[in-house]
């Protein structure tokens, strides 16, 4: 009877076990992982990025500050790679991969940075003496708000919109 009871007890727990295990891999991560590709002319472009939410929160000088170099993005800091040379607004970038950042204004124009250092966490050892490129963007409003981030490869370039901002790259 005693060796009964604790195998049962030993079933339960085994069971319970495997059941909390199964629950916590079906959570859905707050900022899930999530890749944009394309083709700009003859070049493959893929961003690979974390999409976090607005939830409500004010985003831009808010939950993320204003002349601070941002990972454009959650976690990791968001990669960008090109497996051909292309001009990004009429500067030179050579082919490879890149941590990408911006440094978000208050005003419409942004900094983006193709960062040398594809593999950093946020942006907490970021280097700009490892910068590849640095380029003014305009930023555009947009009509809606983006509940989650998305950067979107199109034939002219690249956009990241999030909130109630885009910010266009133009690529050649």
């Amino acid at each position: 009877m005693k060796t009964m009871f604790k195998s049962a007890t030993v079933l339960v727990a085994a069971m319970t076990i495997s059941v909390n295990a199964f629950a916590q891999e079906t959570k859905k991560p707050a900022s899930p992982p999530a890749t944009a590709t394309g083709k700009i002319k003859d070049a493959t472009i893929t961003i690979a990025y974390s999409s976090p939410s607005v939830k409500g929160r004010t985003i831009w000088g808010g939950l993320e500050a204003y002349d601070k170099v941002w990972r454009a993005g959650a976690n990791e800091a968001t990669t960008f790679e090109t497996d051909k040379n292309i001009t990004v607004q009429g500067k030179p970038l050579p082919a490879g991969k890149y941590s990408f950042f911006l440094i978000p204004k208050a005003s419409g124009t942004w900094t983006a940075i193709f960062n040398k250092e594809p593999k950093q966490w946020g942006a907490y050892k970021y280097e700009e003496a490892k910068d590849a490129l640095r380029v003014d963007v305009k930023t555009k409003a947009l009509q809606t708000t983006q509940e989650n981030l998305v950067y979107k490869v199109n034939s002219s370039g690249f956009t990241m919109d999030w909130d109630k901002i885009s910010v266009p790259v133009e690529i050649k």
